[in-house]
């Protein structure tokens, strides 16, 4: 039995740690709320991650062209 801590964004559950199960494991669940004191502060990463964003491959790449539809060229 492995105690972990995780935050449950409204859908499903985000470990705070890495899970080493394999895929399809079933699991027994059980939710005891934490309270805190300090609101949990995530870095940028952290919350990038958690939103499960799906974009194309050069995305950061052409971010411009993406979010203001500003033509790009190879070069850039």
């Amino acid at each position: 039995m492995k105690e972990i801590a995780a935050v449950f964004d409204g859908k499903v559950f985000h470990p705070a740690e890495p899970i080493t199960l394999p895929a399809n494991t079933r699991v027994k669940i059980i939710i005891e709320t934490l309270e805190t004191d300090e609101p949990e502060t995530n870095s940028f990463l952290q919350t990038a991650r958690a939103l499960n964003l799906e974009g194309p491959s050069d995305w950061s790449v052409k971010l411009d062209h993406y979010l203001y539809g500003e033509e790009t060229t190879d070069e850039d």
